[in-house]
């Protein structure tokens, strides 16, 4: 499945995705963070709780959440190295989710730090949201998986890795090519504009260094600034 370093993200296809180890994780595998072929769906969530964890790279405190205005409707913007990459959040589907990722956008948590995965066989994603670009960072808190059934992940596809059921933290994907993975890793968000940059980001490869496939982009992704626009 998809994880972080040594932890699924959440749903990658042929090899565990990733986020940060926290604490009670399994330790990084060696092999790229997707998401195990036979992994279960986690859990539904009944709650939005977000529960302090290990790591706490580049924290920022930890949200509060508020169901109203964590329905508010809003679309995110990545101004990166390769390209500008916009997404529309699905608050919906998942407000949890696309609360923290809010939280930490406005806290300037993801600026300066870099794409650190991306996956170009069986599996086709790119990986972020780890400020320490070694694929087992975290913002200091957990909180639970949501919007996972019937969970599917075409392209354009923006969800979450993580370390098991109910460990998401600050890494996250994109899904740039249609992928099969369990529904396992909460999908938050859609692509609107960029889906162009991430296939030029695929099409730049990368360095096999999890395993075949799977390892660092050739062409570096770094994320500048994260914007968030309302509506």
């Amino acid at each position: 499945m998809l994880r972080r370093k040594g932890v699924l993200l959440a749903a990658v296809v042929l090899f565990p995705l990733a986020t940060a180890t926290q604490a009670g994780a399994a330790a990084p595998s060696p092999q790229p963070s997707a998401p195990a072929p036979h992994a279960s769906p986690a859990p539904a969530a009944t709650a939005c709780a977000y529960t302090p964890a290990v790591p706490a790279d580049n924290y920022k405190g930890i949200p509060d959440f508020d169901p109203v205005k964590a329905a508010r409707p809003f679309s995110a913007t990545l101004r990166t190295s390769q390209g500008v990459i916009t997404f529309k959040a699905l608050t919906d589907n998942a407000p949890c989710t696309t609360n923290s990722f809010r939280f930490l956008a406005e806290k300037r948590y993801f600026n300066g730090s870099h794409c650190h995965r991306l996956t170009t066989a069986r599996l086709y994603v790119l990986q972020c949201g780890d400020p320490t670009g070694t694929g087992s960072g975290g913002p200091g808190y957990s909180f639970p998986d949501e919007n996972l059934t019937g969970a599917t992940y075409p392209a354009g596809t923006v969800a979450m890795a993580n370390a098991g059921p109910n460990t998401n933290g600050s890494q996250f994907f994109f899904v740039w090519k249609d992928t099969k993975l369990s529904p396992a890793y909460t999908p938050f968000g859609r692509v609107t504009a960029g889906l162009d940059v991430l296939k030029k980001i695929a099409a730049g490869g990368e360095d096999d260094q999890n395993g075949p496939g799977d390892g660092y982009p050739t062409l570096p992704v770094n994320i500048n600034r994260v914007t968030i626009k309302k509506g």
